[in-house]
C-alpha cells in the first residue's frame, strides 16, 4: 500500500511468483495430514514460518472466524488471501518506519516541530508553513 498524492488510493501489492510458491509450500508443509485445510494450530505454525512470530489468540480467533464456516479450517485460497493482506500491512508499516526514520535526524524516536519543518523544506519546499503545521498536528 503506497500513496502518491492528496486523496490517493493505496496501490495494492502483488506477490512475486516465487513468494506465492513459498506460501503454497508453507501451506502444504503445515497441512501435515493433507486435509486440504489448516487447523488453528497449523495456521499458527504457518504464520511463524512466514512472519517469524506466533499469532496471538485474538489474531488466530479473528482469522478462524473469517473463513468459510462450512469448512474445518483455512483453505489454501483463504490462506493466500490472509498472507497477502498481512504482507501488505507489513510493507506499509515498514514504509512508515522508513519515512519516520528519515525525519528523525537525531534518532530520538520522536519528531519535534523543527524536525518536521526541516524535513518538509527538503522534500516539499513550496508547501506553506501553515500546511506543514496542519500536517504535524
Amino acid at each position: 500500500m503506497f500513496f502518491s498524492g492528496p486523496g490517493a488510493r493505496p496501490r495494492t501489492w502483488e506477490a512475486s511468483p516465487s513468494e506465492h510458491k513459498k506460501w503454497v509450500e508453507v501451506f502444504k508443509a503445515c497441512d501435515e495430514d493433507n486435509k486440504g485445510y489448516l487447523s488453528r494450530e497449523d495456521f499458527k505454525v504457518a504464520i511463524v514460518m512466514l512472519f517469524g512470530y506466533k499469532p496471538s489468540k485474538i489474531e488466530a480467533d479473528s482469522m478462524m472466524s473469517s473463513v468459510n464456516p462450512n469448512t474445518s479450517g483455512i483453505l489454501l485460497e483463504e490462506f493466500l488471501s490472509i498472507v497477502r493482506k498481512k504482507k501488505e500491512v507489513q510493507l506499509h508499516r515498514n514504509e512508515i518506519r522508513h519515512i519516520f526514520t528519515a525525519f528523525d535526524r537525531h534518532y530520538r524516536g520522536y519528531l519535534t516541530l523543527e524536525d518536521f519543518k526541516k524535513a518538509f523544506r527538503l522534500v516539499a519546499p513550496k508547501l506553506s508553513e501553515r500546511t506543514v503545521l496542519d500536517v504535524f498536528r
